[in-house]
């Protein structure tokens, strides 16, 4: 037992070194995001999708203020949604094994953000025509962009120590504590249960492999994302299972739009286009590939 805890706390340490590299390079461009969505309009979707990508849930967070502010379209909503793969690049580089399947994940996510994200705003021409008119009138108004930990992240009160050390490092350790809690929880299974066992399992229900990953990214929170991680690198699931989980998955952006009451059928509706991308994806590499 204490074998399971030692190898938790290493695996769950390398993943703290990496995620706060990344959170402090990222602290320094965060505050632009917000501004490179609202400029460009034609080609917002492929901004959004390419934005998206940058490994923390403070992108769809912002994307979802800018969309209920009239800021941005559906489609660039979507295409950040479907980019974002939340804590799962930090998690994966850290681990060398599975370091090569990086690039493929982020490639299939990019294309299809964008892809998906113009064809929801041919279909979308009203939420559009909305969004250029208010962006038409609105020139010089002062919004407040919050990040993924609730912090101003155009705030220019903040001290500098604070902004690109206090809150990457905060951001981390609550990445590190949910990984250290999943390897535990998945390590203690294995103990006990047995990882032949597990791996039997898993054989006789793989056909729903990709429907299970796509509800558990559904979970508004960065613990889904570290889940789906956590299990593929465990090679407990495919990677079209894993591809399924992390296009639904959307960080916190989804309890942005929830908290909206006004803002739920279009809530539905993306979630909804998540959901058919996802398990469309999914289930496509797992014929492919096998699963």
């Amino acid at each position: 037992m204490l074998d399971v805890f030692i190898d938790a706390l290493l695996d769950s340490l390398k993943v703290l070194a990496v995620a706060f590299v990344i959170y402090f390079i990222l602290s320094f461009i965060e505050t632009n995001v917000s501004k490179v969505l609202e400029k460009n309009k034609k080609v917002s979707p492929l901004i959004g999708s390419a934005l998206g990508l940058i490994p923390q849930c403070g992108m769809s967070v912002v994307s979802s203020d800018l969309y209920l502010k009239h800021h941005i379209t559906m489609g660039t909503l979507v295409a950040v949604f479907i980019a974002c793969s939340d804590e799962a690049l930090p998690i994966m580089l850290s681990n060398p094994n599975k370091i090569i399947m990086v690039l493929p994940l982020i490639l299939i996510k990019f294309v299809l953000g964008f892809v998906t994200g113009f064809i929801v705003d041919l279909f979308a021409t009203k939420k559009d025509d909305e969004t250029e008119k208010h962006l038409e009138t609105c020139e010089g108004e002062t919004d407040i962009h919050v990040g993924c930990c609730n912090h101003e992240i155009d705030d220019q009160k903040e001290s500098k120590w604070h902004k690109h050390l206090v809150h990457p490092l905060i951001h981390s350790l609550k990445i590190f504590a949910y990984v250290f809690v999943i390897n535990m929880i998945f390590g203690m299974l294995i103990y006990y249960v047995g990882k032949d066992n597990i791996a039997s399992f898993i054989n006789q229900n793989k056909y729903w492999s990709p429907l299970f990953t796509c509800l558990v990214g559904l979970i508004p929170n960065c613990a889904s994302s570290v889940i789906i991680t956590n299990m593929y690198l465990l090679d407990e699931i495919s990677f079209g299972a894993t591809l399924s989980g992390l296009i639904v998955n959307a960080g916190l952006g989804i309890m942005v739009l929830l908290k909206n009451k006004n803002a739920i059928k279009d809530t539905l509706i993306i979630i909804g286009i998540l959901l058919f991308v996802g398990l469309l994806a999914g289930y496509g590499f797992c014929l492919i590939f096998g699963f």
